[in-house]
């Protein structure tokens, strides 16, 4: 339950949540939303003729996780004003293109790896030619989910978010965060900036179309956005840090995958800058400030801000 006596909050938060007399069950939302998204996941790809490229699509995609991209989606769009019907094809789509990722990101020619979410790799179970097609389908599907299944989105809303999660793939965004997290291992000078840069990328571009797509379908106001735009980038940034020293502290049973990955292929991570006690202690700053940001919104934006002390409270 969250309530204003966290210790995490500053005094601006503490203050709103106090005069607003209110709390939040995180684990609760976690649970009933994360049902909603995998409800829809299910039932947005069948299996038909050619069988195998289905079955390896959904089994990726239908693997667990955290689904918090959909969440966040979700919760933005309700900040505001809008409905989880408008925003659940986006929701599913967003977790789409992440699985594409993860599965894409396993592959012999870039991480290679053999375990995710507990379970054998895709191209693992079905080989790398239909693991690529498979993220690749996936991919493609996602676009075509949101556009057609969205429905009481006017037009324009729904055409920047298809831009905007267009953006967050390519190569200004995932893609070419990718291709310099590739050309930096091994390398013995990365600086801060070049690793800022490849998680903003990499990881950073999805979860921030994530916050703010919500938002843009609810036809949210760009004093929202801008603040929503800070709050996602704070907590992006923080996600990553915490990866990289959940990569050296936890165990596989913990992580649901390798652990000690980086070590391995000689990335830099922040905990390699900085130590790990510096890395959480920066992750925490980040979320601190990405909260402070919603305090006009009181108890509409519990949820998020919810979900931003997960980020930093998570094990796997």
């Amino acid at each position: 339950m969250i309530s204003a006596d966290n210790p995490h909050f500053t005094s601006s938060v503490k203050a709103k949540m106090a005069v607003d007399g209110t709390s939040f069950d995180l684990k609760e939302f976690l649970a009933v939303r994360r049902a909603w998204v995998e409800e829809s996941l299910d039932a947005s790809i069948p299996v038909t003729y050619p069988e195998k490229i289905y079955e390896a699509m959904r089994y990726s995609l239908m693997a667990g996780g955290k689904r918090l991209r959909p969440i966040l989606c979700l919760a933005t769009c309700d900040l505001a004003g809008g409905t989880p019907e408008m925003a659940m094809p986006t929701a599913c789509a967003l977790e789409m293109i992440h699985t594409m990722s993860l599965i894409h990101d396993d592959l012999p020619a870039m991480d290679n790896d053999d375990y995710r979410r507990g379970k054998l790799t895709n191209h693992k179970v079905f080989g790398e030619d239909i693991a690529i097609l498979a993220g690749d389908g996936l991919l493609a599907y996602a676009f075509e989910f949101l556009a057609i299944q969205t429905k009481g989105v006017p037009a324009e809303r729904l055409l920047k978010v298809v831009a905007r999660l267009g953006h967050a793939v390519a190569a200004t965004g995932l893609v070419g965060g990718q291709v310099v997290d590739l050309e930096s291992e091994g390398a013995d000078n990365i600086t801060l900036k070049t690793l800022n840069f490849i998680h903003a990328h990499k990881t950073g571009a999805l979860l921030e179309a994530s916050v703010l797509s919500g938002a843009e379908l609810a036809g949210a106001d760009t004093s929202v956005l801008q603040r929503l735009s800070t709050y996602a980038g704070n907590i992006g940034l923080a996600f990553q840090i915490i990866d990289d020293v959940l990569d050296v502290t936890a165990t596989y049973e913990e992580l649901g995958k390798t652990a000690g990955k980086d070590i391995q292929s000689q990335k830099a991570t922040y905990p390699s800058l900085w130590g790990i006690e510096e890395s959480q202690r920066q992750a925490q700053a980040l979320i601190d400030e990405a909260k402070e940001v919603l305090v006009p919104y009181g108890a509409k934006a519990l949820p998020l801000l919810g979900i931003a002390d997960f980020i930093t409270a998570r094990k796997s």
